[in-house]
């Protein structure tokens, strides 16, 4: 078994959906003291206020764009902690979804790199939050299921599956594959269930529009909602427009200026 270079190691941290006030202090103590940033294109920009001595890196990564390739990141980060460098690779969301973290732990462990992983607020959190519901509201929702629209080969999900869960559905990387999801969530749920988008959670750029999945389509035309942007589903979406006495919800640009 290799042995850990206990000189340097990397940090994979949690940004957040983008409000930097969300970050926990655990990854603000790892921030202040970073040798090295390596920044996914989706993290708050301004983060790196938060760390002074750091060099940046900027890494992104993102569907349908140019992106860094993986295998890149996955040196460059075992190359300066090698170095003895505090190597801090910083995601938007929350590390462990869908961000690619099992990868990078498993090189870095064959590299006798030491690994430790900050947790932050998930972006399905922060639409909910923003939308003021709960996505496990007991009178709804059995569970909430995280799954993501956009799988490496290219295949759909299961999506008879997931609805018949009895679940909220979180939907990650979906938006451009809206129609798609509607259609083939549309032949397993009712066409009054409940759908929420949610662009930009908890950013000054936030959108959100609640719809339901016989209307979503027409309704998200003037919307155009871009990425990033969270896709959630379920009956325990009917507590945001009971909230605003059970008419429907436009969208708008800001949460607090919800109109019905």
């Amino acid at each position: 078994m290799l042995q850990v270079n206990p000189s340097g190691q990397v940090v994979l941290l949690s940004a957040g959906p983008g409000d930097l006030e969300l970050l926990t202090l655990k990854a603000i103590r790892h921030l202040a003291r970073a040798d090295v940033l390596l920044l996914d294109d989706l993290v708050n920009p301004d983060i790196v206020t938060l760390a002074p001595h750091a060099r940046v890196l900027h890494v992104g990564k993102r569907g349908g764009c140019r992106s860094t390739p993986q295998a890149f990141i996955l040196r460059l980060m075992k190359r300066y902690a090698q170095r003895g460098a505090r190597v801090v690779r910083v995601k938007g969301g929350e590390v462990l979804l869908f961000g690619r973290a099992g990868e990078e732990i498993q090189y870095l462990r064959q590299h006798g790199i030491a690994v430790e992983i900050v947790n932050g607020v998930s972006a399905a959190l922060a639409a909910a939050a923003s939308l003021q519901v709960s996505l496990t509201h007991r009178a709804w929702a059995a569970g909430v299921t995280l799954v993501t629209a956009h799988r490496q080969d290219g295949s759909e999900p299961d999506w008879a599956a997931l609805a018949r869960g009895g679940t909220t559905l979180a939907i990650y990387m979906g938006i451009s594959r809206l129609a798609k999801v509607v259609q083939a969530l549309s032949c397993h749920l009712p066409p009054g269930t409940p759908i929420a988008l949610v662009e930009a959670a908890s950013t000054a750029q936030e959108r959100s529009l609640l719809s339901t999945l016989g209307q979503v389509m027409d309704e998200a035309r003037p919307f155009q909602p871009r990425s990033p942007t969270m896709i959630l589903v379920g009956a325990a979406l009917h507590a945001a427009t009971e909230a605003r006495g059970k008419r429907p919800m436009r969208y708008c640009d800001n949460v607090s200026a919800f109109t019905a």
